[in-house]
């Protein structure tokens, strides 16, 4: 059956690829997920990435792990309405788990259009001790002490308003006190003794986004958060994550294995005897080693040995040849 055309359509005839279903970037079907392949081959490629999204780190070579890693930003970037390199300048992995930087999340929270601007108040409460429970490793067995630490304590909260109620919200109050009690303020290179009111405006931003808007998170935490809660030091790698020293984390287990080692058992009482306390058997001095080159007397005494030997070979009486008879016939 011949299908009838306007006129607006003869004269402006549509191309093939006009009249194609739209496809986005995605995982629903192959001509999606194609679609976000490209597209993360092309930021790979880019200098302006993160050194976790670059195919090539001019410090470390390679990096297998790109086109997966920039499939899962352009990923969330598409869930949550974002731009893909936003997303990325923002996207930090911290043992293994992404997560946001604190000025993202204010400038998220900012740009949703449900609140007012993101605001914080910061009261000061004076100097103060406050004691707090330290973990520490004896050996083998952990142990806890209670250590004082001298602060001068502030309390922050963020707030905003809602526009469709006009009602005022706050974020859960966030102290130095706290930051003590929880590890935050005692941990090596923690900010919060040198940039306190920083540490917490970016604190109660993050709580705040979690409580009143989870959906812009994605449920995840700030990178202030995660290298707070983090058992172990650790250092940026190079390619957006952390790594650790694992020598310095053997050391003390070094220490008590080879004490294990050197223990000994006395099987008769059961108590634990230290090899390295016991004296070691005196050696028995060596016995010289004699020198190979004769002395100047011996060396004499050879020498006169040899010109006699030759002179008794000159007055020894040459023999005369035999001549050999041959029969000539």
């Amino acid at each position: 059956m011949n299908q009838t055309a306007t006129l607006r359509e003869l004269k402006n005839p549509q191309s093939n690829e006009s009249r194609l279903p739209e496809i986005t970037p995605g995982f629903g079907s192959l001509q999606s997920f194609e679609l976000m392949q490209r597209a993360a081959k092309l930021l790979i490629t880019s200098t302006l990435v993160p050194a976790a999204y670059r195919a090539n780190d001019e410090k470390k070579g390679p990096n297998p792990n790109a086109l997966a890693n920039c499939v899962v930003a352009l990923n969330m970037s598409q869930r949550m309405g974002a731009d893909p390199l936003m997303v990325m300048q923002n996207l930090y992995v911290v043992e293994g788990r992404p997560s946001w930087s604190s000025q993202w999340i204010i400038a998220a929270v900012n740009g949703c259009g449900r609140f007012s601007p993101l605001r914080f108040e910061i009261k000061d409460l004076g100097e103060k001790s406050v004691e707090y429970t330290a973990t520490y490793w004896e050996g083998r067995e952990k142990k806890t002490k209670i250590l004082t630490e001298k602060i001068r304590d502030k309390v922050c909260i963020a707030w905003a308003k809602e526009k469709e109620t006009g009602e005022r919200i706050e974020s859960p109050p966030v102290s130095i006190e706290m930051a003590v009690k929880e590890g935050w303020y005692s941990k090596n290179g923690s900010k919060w003794k040198t940039m306190d009111e920083v540490m917490l405006r970016y604190r109660t931003a993050s709580f705040f986004g979690k409580l009143y808007a989870p959906e812009l998170l994605m449920g995840l935490q700030s990178v202030e958060e995660m290298q707070d809660s983090r058992v172990i030091d650790a250092s940026p790698d190079g390619y957006g994550g952390y790594s650790v020293d694992i020598d310095a984390l053997k050391t003390s287990g070094k220490e008590s294995q080879e004490k294990e080692i050197n223990a000994d058992i006395d099987n008769e009482t059961g108590e634990i005897l230290d090899k390295e306390s016991e004296p070691e058997p005196e050696k028995e001095p060596e016995p010289e080693a004699k020198s190979e080159e004769p002395t100047p007397e011996e060396q004499a005494r050879i020498k006169q040995q040899l010109i006699d030997e030759a002179n008794q070979e000159n007055q020894r009486p040459r023999q005369s040849a035999k001549r050999a008879n041959f029969n000539l016939e």
